[in-house]
């Protein structure tokens, strides 16, 4: 948008220049004038038509017309040179915002504009020849410059694609790394419960048989190995569940993730937590999801949306259902259709008996994910 209104201000020099130069060549004032102002108003709704080219094309090529029109002396008097600076900007504008087969029309337009405003006053030969070798220089300059722009505009998406893969896979090597950590503390868990849970087990049966076995003055001695025993049973089950959880279980871990990756993608996210989310117990698994649908929605944001931004909030309405919500400012109304991202995303949903919701309208789009909480404990 600065750019515009820089854009715009060349404009206002060039023509305040030109109608002061061109004073007294000048009939018919208030038809300029008119031409003056629609050549304005073309200016002001150019920016509407950003994503349409061809428009944009055609109110450039407008323009040039309306500019050779308004600057046109009468016969036989003296040329105004501002209308080459007007020009142009308008074959400059074209080549920075379209493509070389568009801009050429405008530039076409413009040039047969000149020569008729040339041919049509007392210019010189001289005059002509410098309009001609500005000309061949303009274009010369314009072609350099927007070959570098499309290089660099290249340059640029091969390093966003390279820095979004390079994210990606650190990501994706992060959570391969967790998930083989978790897997390895389940099956330690596992290892200890049926090795050391189970000869504990045992030694409780087979204490609990000598003491009813045992003389009088022993009873004591034997139930305190036997408290001894359980004592070490139960320390030996918390264990066990403590190392099956996973240090990112629960909303907590998922915050904790999400602002990790917040950081990695540059993306400024804000939190609402409510309705007793932070109680709600989340198994690892069921955090893992919660946490994967969130990077897919930034992930889509990053790639489609302009607006570095994202509104994220999570409740448990009941205590029964817990309910996950991510909404990002959209900038155009086109439609969208649900990519493999999205669907794997739906598919580890479901398949934790949950469901995805994914809506846009004029204004936001909106990924909402509702996952089924297991209340028995189990």
């Amino acid at each position: 948008m600065k750019l515009y209104w820089i854009w715009l201000f060349f404009h206002m020099i060039v023509w305040l220049f030109a109608f002061i130069y061109a004073d007294e060549s000048l009939s018919n004032i208030p038809g300029r004038l008119f031409g003056f102002f629609l050549f304005l108003l073309l200016i002001f709704i150019l920016p509407l038509f950003k994503q349409q080219p061809v428009v944009t094309a055609i109110i450039l090529t407008l323009n040039t017309c309306l500019a050779a029109i308004i600057l046109l002396p009468e016969p036989h008097t003296v040329w105004n040179p501002f209308l080459l600076f007007i020009l142009s900007l308008l074959i400059a504008e074209a080549f920075l915002k379209l493509s070389y087969c568009l801009a050429a029309i405008v530039s076409g337009t413009a040039l047969i504009g000149m020569n008729f405003t040339l041919f049509y006053t007392t210019a010189s030969f001289m005059i002509i020849s410098f309009v001609f070798i500005y000309f061949i220089l303009l274009h010369a300059g314009i072609f350099l410059f927007k070959q570098n722009h499309d290089d660099k505009e290249d340059l640029f998406s091969r390093y966003d694609a390279l820095l979004s893969e390079f994210r990606q896979l650190k990501r994706q090597i992060a959570s391969e790394e967790e998930i083989a950590r978790q897997e390895e503390r389940h099956i330690i868990g596992h290892e200890i419960h049926d090795s050391v849970g189970h000869k504990l087990t045992a030694l409780l049966m087979q204490l609990e048989a000598f003491r009813l076995q045992a003389d009088e003055q022993h009873q004591d001695r034997v139930q305190s190995l036997k408290d001894l025993a359980q004592e070490s049973l139960h320390e030996t089950r918390r264990a066990v569940k403590e190392l099956k959880n996973t240090n990112h279980s629960g909303l907590q871990g998922v915050l904790r993730l999400i602002r990790r990756l917040e950081t990695e993608s540059f993306i400024r996210t804000s939190f609402s937590v409510k309705h007793g989310a932070f109680a709600i117990p989340l198994s690892g698994e069921q955090s893992f999801v919660i946490f994967r649908s969130v990077q897919e929605a930034l992930t889509n944001i990053m790639k489609h949306s302009k607006a570095r931004e994202a509104a994220i909030s999570f409740e448990a309405p009941g205590g029964s259902i817990f309910r996950f919500e991510i909404s990002n400012p959209v900038q155009n109304n086109n439609r969208f259709r649900e990519g493999f991202g999205l669907s794997e995303m739906r598919k580890r949903i479901e398949k934790i008996g949950g469901e995805l919701d994914v809506s846009k309208t004029g204004e936001q789009f909106i990924v909402r994910g509702t996952i089924k909480l297991d209340l028995s404990g189990n």
